[in-house]
């Protein structure tokens, strides 16, 4: 049984050489070293240079049992050589250059349309014969058959014969043809392969109705319907014997081929709004094949039904791997899908012969178009899934080893600081990786086309931020070193906007689920951490690690409210001793003598300085003596009051610096200060 299948190897070499850019020259040298390289492992050349002329004998006349699958693809490539030249010269006539002799080039595209139709015709009699004795199939006859007919429209159609009423029969059975062995077909390449030539006459078949004036000229499945009946037993012998076995085969090797079925596209996976996506070309179906084959490897590691886990971490070093496969697949299937859907695009731009134009109403540039959208938008979904789940493996490690998660747990300034300072950047980082796959996300036209489906996006893009913003606040208290609580308030108050953002539409998106709850506990860690670094702040007084952590000299500074409450606030120092005593400070008996002192030369301060109420004139620190809190509660019942600080007068110079030292002593070490 010879394996020929002429619409596949005819698809394949013209879209690897040429065609599909519409490179009518490359694709002819292309066939020509083939069938030069052909003719030569066949042994059927014309002879060597210098010896006598050999003409090839006729393969349609050979001997069965010698006939190779060689011998059927150099008359196919034979056809496929002449076609590509005479399609190459019907587009140097059209151009403006050649317009003087474009009526030669036409004539001579003419003589090598022949050619390709007289060398298909050799092809579908051999076959024929192959298919009687039982060494053919019938799918492999039909696919001969479609070929031919289609030729045969192709060539009716070109200038300058334009024969419409000729070319709609023959196109009509074509495209019945290939419509039957889309329907049977074995596998979704089979199908595939059949839907894209028949996308190529659907057109042609519009076109020549619209110019015959039919009615309902856009309706051409009506028409293929009703043309196809009445013209199909005489334009293909044995009709109903060929069609009915290749039916017959189809259906006996879809019930017992297990390789059949394993080359099936799932349509359930490859859904739209309820709508299948369109696959029109096997290179198609060859990659989305091993995406769902890594979908699968996914789901069954997983032990779920085509999802990974993408919560708590639980799907370990093995769900990202599984993901990292799927991605790498999407990758070659976004690959081939950009290019075809630029060829298509290019060609329709380009082309300048109808006949050979596959969609002029521009409904395969639109799929191919839709196709590619679709796959990068599973792409970024599979891209966001991954890093959800490496988020969660992160933080899940950070919690067994004891850190705090960044979901639905408050993290004080301990625990942060306990932390590994390399996890929030890298938490960071993959929420950088989010958001940017959200972003191409939303400019996608089947997301922007869906208003319920670009809000959950812009939804999932605040939720994202306001998470990125936590976490990067977390950075600036995490990191050895000097804490910036300023700059990770701050931030804290981003992701409140953000979060505020996201509250307004909460659509469900499969890959990216988001709850109301989410929403809440991520409001309440924010408000958690936010009160728990002002209080942190406060309390070492706006100092940084490094000035907490320095030399031994070095003390904590002291907010500058301290400083200036002390001009407006009468400080009750009876309460201040209570609470030293109570804090195990009780000044000891040097202390007590020195309070004594200095209470003696208070009250000389007081009756020097008088009750003045002009401004003080602060006295440097290193002449303020040691006076005690007993010596300043002494100074308070005296009725000196902070709010009138009295002005010095004009003194002796001993007079003076003793009274200031005095002053400086009782406002405390905070008046020299500058």
């Amino acid at each position: 049984m010879i394996n020929f299948r002429a619409l596949q190897l005819a698809n394949e070499q013209q879209s690897a050489y040429g065609l599909r850019y519409d490179d009518f020259a490359r694709y002819r040298k292309h066939c020509a070293n083939r069938t030069h390289r052909l003719r030569s492992s066949l042994k059927m050349t014309h002879g060597t240079k210098g010896k006598e002329f050999k003409k090839l004998p006729s393969l349609t006349e050979m001997d069965l049992e010698k006939v190779k699958e060689g011998h059927l693809q150099l008359l196919l490539f034979e056809s496929e050589r002449a076609w590509a030249y005479a399609q190459e010269l019907t587009s140097l006539s059209l151009l403006p250059t050649n317009s003087a002799h474009s009526a030669s080039l036409l004539h001579h595209a003419t003589g090598r349309f022949r050619r390709a139709i007289n060398w298909a015709t050799q092809l579908l009699s051999l076959t024929q014969r192959l298919y009687t004795s039982h060494k053919f199939t019938a799918e492999s006859l039909l696919e001969c058959t479609a070929y031919l007919l289609l030729l045969n429209g192709r060539f009716l159609l070109s200038a300058p014969r334009e024969d419409f009423e000729s070319a709609l029969p023959q196109l009509c059975v074509t495209r019945l043809i290939l419509d039957i062995l889309a329907l049977h077909a074995g596998d979704s390449r089979d199908q595939a392969l059949a839907v894209l030539w028949s996308d190529q006459v659907g057109p042609m078949v519009r076109w020549c109705a619209h110019q015959m004036g039919r009615e309902k000229a856009y309706d051409v499945d009506s028409i293929v319907k009703e043309v196809s009946e009445q013209n199909v037993r005489d334009l293909v012998d044995n009709w109903d014997e060929v069609a009915g076995k290749f039916k017959k085969d189809a259906e006996h090797h879809g019930l017992g081929s297990n390789a059949k079925k394993l080359g099936k596209l799932d349509e359930s996976r490859l859904m739209w709004e309820g709508e299948p996506v369109p696959v029109r070309n096997p290179e198609l179906v060859d990659v989305l094949l091993k995406v769902q084959s890594a979908e699968m490897k996914m789901a069954s590691s997983s032990g779920k039904d085509g999802k990974a886990p993408t919560k708590g971490g639980q799907g370990g070093k093995k769900a990202v791997a599984a993901y990292d496969s799927v991605l790498a697949a999407l990758s070659d299937a976004e690959e081939v899908a950009r290019k075809l859907s630029e060829s298509e695009s290019q060609k329709a731009s380009s082309s300048t012969i109808p006949g050979s134009l596959p969609s002029s109403g521009g409904g395969q540039i639109r799929d191919m178009h839709f196709v590619h959208t679709y796959i990068v938008y599973q792409l970024l979904s599979k891209r966001i899934q991954r890093d959800l789940l490496l988020v969660d493996a992160l933080v899940g490690e950070a919690d067994a080893a004891g850190a705090a998660g960044i979901t639905g747990k408050t993290i004080s300034s301990t625990s942060t600081s306990s932390a590994d300072p390399r996890l929030y950047p890298a938490i960071v980082k993959l929420l950088d990786s989010i958001l940017q796959s959200l972003s191409q996300l939303r400019t996608l036209s089947i997301v922007d086309d869906n208003p319920d489906l670009s809000a959950a996006v812009d939804a999932r893009i605040g939720f994202s931020k306001a998470k990125r913003c936590v976490n990067l606040a977390k950075c600036y208290i995490v990191i050895p070193g000097d804490k910036k609580y300023a700059e990770a308030l701050t931030l804290l108050q981003h992701a409140t906007i953000h979060l505020r953002e996201a509250r307004r539409v909460l659509e469900t998106l499969e890959f990216y689920p988001l709850l109301e709850k989410d929403l809440e506990v991520l409001e309440e860690s924010i408000n958690k951490e936010g009160l728990e670094y002002k209080r942190t702040w406060l309390e070492k007084g706006g100092a940084g690690v490094g000035e907490q952590q320095g030399g031994k000299g070095q003390k904590q500074k002291k907010p500058v409210f301290f400083n200036i409450a002390l001009n407006y606030v009468d400080v009750d120092v009876e309460l201040m001793e209570r609470l030293r005593e109570r804090a195990g400070m009780t000044p000891n008996a040097a202390s007590t003598a020195q309070t004594s002192i200095g209470s003696t030369q208070n009250r000389i301060a007081q009756a020097t300085l008088g009750a003045s109420k002009a401004p003080a004139i602060a006295a440097p620190k290193a002449f303020a003596p040691a006076v005690g809190p007993r010596a300043k509660a002494a100074v308070m019942e005296e009725g000196m009051s902070r709010s009138g600080t009295p002005e010095p007068r004009e003194l002796d110079g001993n007079k003076a610096a003793g009274a200031t030292s005095r002053l400086g002593s009782l406002l405390g070490g905070w008046w020299g200060k500058n």
